[in-house]
């Protein structure tokens, strides 16, 4: 078996409405098709699909700890341009949504954020080689 490419990511979410609101409000996502309790959403020509749960929300104490700590934890990560990647810091902190400190790696640098729910998400762009 070889794997040709990653066709779609799927998020739980507890508001659909909410959430779809925030990927394409905020994040910029378009909705490709709605489906009962599934938004479908497109990200670069791959999907990101909603998913919604009846679960309670996560308290405040869970969503900081989330985002306090993000390295090593399951995320999302979104590859945006380098002027893309001030964009996204300028838009995250107009929106209210909680990140972590961007970090550079040296070669790249990435932004953590949590989305409406609690999942965890980053923005990464890449530095070119000179």
């Amino acid at each position: 078996m070889k794997l040709e490419r990653l066709d779609h990511f799927g998020l739980e979410v507890t508001d659909l409405e909410r959430a779809e609101r925030f990927y394409t409000e905020v994040l910029g996502l378009t909705v490709v098709t709605r489906m009962g309790d599934q938004v479908l959403l497109d990200c670069g020509g791959q999907n990101l699909a909603l998913f919604a749960v009846a679960r309670a929300p996560l308290a405040p104490a869970e969503r900081a700890a989330r985002i306090a700590r993000p390295l090593g934890k399951g995320h999302h990560a979104f590859r945006v341009s380098h002027a893309d990647f001030s964009l996204a810091r300028e838009r995250l902190a107009a929106a209210g949504v909680e990140t972590a400190r961007p970090i550079d790696w040296g070669d790249h640098d990435c932004l953590y954020f949590l989305d409406v729910d609690g999942n965890l998400l980053e923005v990464v762009t890449y530095r070119e080689r000179t």
